[in-house]
């Protein structure tokens, strides 16, 4: 698999990511560890992660495959800290305070001291950017955290996060800005996309399949077995089942049949291979639907196929 350096740092990771927001509550130990060992036989490198995930299960169960699986050193690991459920309630807290105890009840997790890429997960309106950077700063200078990132951070929030820290050599730089972007959301292109290109910051995409939907299993209703069936995530699929996203998904489905891919393969070469993106990271609910998704490694789409996505998809 092909690896891209972020931006200016020397960050070198995998261009197809591997999430893990499912593990340790929709994907038990056994299929995550099925799941990585096809991630890493294809040559990735890229394992994301958040403390939010399961309650942190999800970071529990990489820290079991660590030894087992695969040596530390092998693998980068990102994880992020900043968001909490408290009585079923979403908690944004971004306080230095907050995120420090957040990174190293992380790292117990995990298993490990340190990790390679540490992001705040989503801005905090309510607390000091400057408190916030500071625990970046003290994850990087004590050794918990070899690179730093923001994620889910608006376009003028991410400048301004990447400038603040380049002004003295004794902050952490940013390496990375991760946020959604597919073909049924392409909002980044407006600002983030640009502010990444420019500042020579990289960029990772989160849901490239346009959370499952570009991968044609809606286009007849909603399977019993996907995430839009799901408890956990049914809200997070149904903004994407409209009447605009069909007519994308239609043509992402056009596409695939004229080139003999799959939907899916076309869907995350198109988000991969887009100007900027350093890495897109995907998720699956089984180690043969991963393998599947990792067959998009091997295409790269004609500029006219692209051209016409292009098109299909502007708002």
């Amino acid at each position: 698999m092909e690896f891209r350096r972020s931006g200016k740092s020397g960050l070198l990771i995998s261009r197809i990511g591997l999430g893990t927001m499912t593990w340790g509550r929709d994907t038990d130990e056994h299929e995550a560890a099925d799941q990585a060992r096809a991630y890493l036989d294809a040559g990735g490198n890229f394992l994301d992660t958040a403390a939010l995930y399961g309650d942190g299960d999800s970071e529990r169960v990489i820290g079991g495959l660590i030894g087992t699986l695969f040596q530390r050193q092998d693998v980068i690991i990102s994880t992020k800290a900043g968001i909490s459920f408290f009585e079923g309630e979403r908690v944004v807290n971004t306080s230095r305070r907050s995120l420090i105890a957040e990174l190293d009840n992380s790292l117990e997790r995990l298993g490990t001291d340190f990790v390679d890429l540490w992001q705040v997960h989503t801005w905090d309106p309510f607390n000091p950017l400057d408190d916030t950077l500071s625990a970046l700063d003290y994850a990087y200078t004590t050794g918990r955290a070899r690179y730093v990132g923001v994620s889910n951070f608006g376009g003028w929030q991410s400048a301004r996060t990447i400038t603040r820290q380049e002004s003295f050599p004794t902050k952490a730089p940013i390496a990375t800005l991760q946020n959604e972007y597919s073909l049924l959301n392409r909002s980044v292109e407006k600002e983030i996309l640009p502010c990444s290109i420019e500042l020579d910051v990289g960029f990772l995409a989160w849901s490239p399949l346009g959370r499952g939907v570009l991968t044609g299993k809606y286009r007849l209703g909603t399977p019993s077995d996907s995430r839009g069936a799901s408890p956990h995530f049914a809200g997070f699929v149904e903004p994407y089942l409209s009447d605009r996203s069909s007519r994308i998904v239609e043509a992402v489905n056009v596409a695939a049949e004229g080139l003999g891919y799959s939907p899916l393969e076309v869907a995350l070469a198109w988000v991969r291979d887009q100007i900027g993106v350093t890495s897109a990271i995907v998720g699956a609910r089984t180690g043969a639907q991963l393998r599947g998704i990792l067959m998009a490694e091997e295409i790269s789409l004609p500029y006219i196929v692209r051209s016409a996505l292009d098109d299909a998809s502007a708002d």
